[in-house]
């Protein structure tokens, strides 16, 4: 009898995914995952049996894993946390009766965050910005309807090729409901090879330096940056 690991591995270093994720993946005889993806873990998988597809190839993988692991142990892999725009959702929506257990990983969300200090530390949300599932309209309402009930906004998939303008629509959305000198962090590659952070306020704001690798966190109304650090305060009542 076989078994489904849906795994989270994190931002893409070895070191920032679970303990729980490394035992599955060695437990694993197949590893399923985005070509990309794969690449991020090979030092686990070099004595592994993998089946890889390329991007936007999400349904296949997932019935491919589903289908291989009736007779094996199998574990597909996604970045971040697997129930975060991640595999989680589709395989228990495409699951007959196979067995099937979800390990979550680090989100990109708290990963950027960790670089630029505690910017999540209140009430929070995640939106991605890609409307290749999502319509448009409902992306700018879910925006919308953050930035007024004043959410930190973690912004996933921000900027691409095929919808540069997006961002800046969105920021001008928040740039309603929020003051000019509110941080704005983008990170880039957060946690892995090639990482970069820059802090903004929404007033200076630049998405030149935005990609489709870049996490965009936009403070709340009490958010402020002391000594390079991006925080936003939980409530504490702090003695002066």
């Amino acid at each position: 009898m076989g078994k489904l690991y849906v795994i989270g591995i994190g931002p893409g270093g070895l070191e920032h995914m679970t303990v729980k994720a490394l035992k599955a993946i060695e437990e694993s005889e197949v590893i399923v995952g985005y070509s990309k993806y794969i690449e991020f873990i090979k030092p686990l998988v070099v004595d592994k049996e993998l089946y890889s597809t390329g991007m936007k190839g999400e349904e296949k993988r997932c019935r491919e894993a589903l289908a291989i692991s009736r007779d094996k142990i199998v574990s597909i892999i996604s970045t971040g946390d697997s129930g975060i725009y991640g595999m989680a959702g589709l395989i228990l929506e495409m699951r007959k009766d196979e067995e099937v257990e979800v390990i979550p990983g680090v989100t990109a969300s708290s990963a950027a965050a960790s670089v630029v200090g505690a910017p999540l530390m209140h009430d929070n949300c995640n939106i991605s910005l890609s409307d290749l599932m999502t319509p448009y309209e409902d992306i700018k309402n879910r925006v919308e309807l953050a930035a007024k009930g004043d959410f930190i906004i973690s912004l996933y998939n921000p900027k691409s090729m095929g919808r540069p303008h997006y961002l800046s629509e969105c920021m001008d959305i928040i740039g309603k409901h929020r003051r000019g000198n509110t941080p704005v962090a983008v990170v880039k590659n957060a946690l892995r090879e090639g990482q970069k952070k820059t802090l903004f306020t929404i007033d200076d704001f630049d998405d030149s330096i935005v990609d489709m690798f870049s996490i965009v966190i936009v403070g709340n109304s009490k958010s402020y940056i002391k000594d390079g650090k991006f925080i936003t305060p939980r409530g504490y009542k702090l003695e002066k």
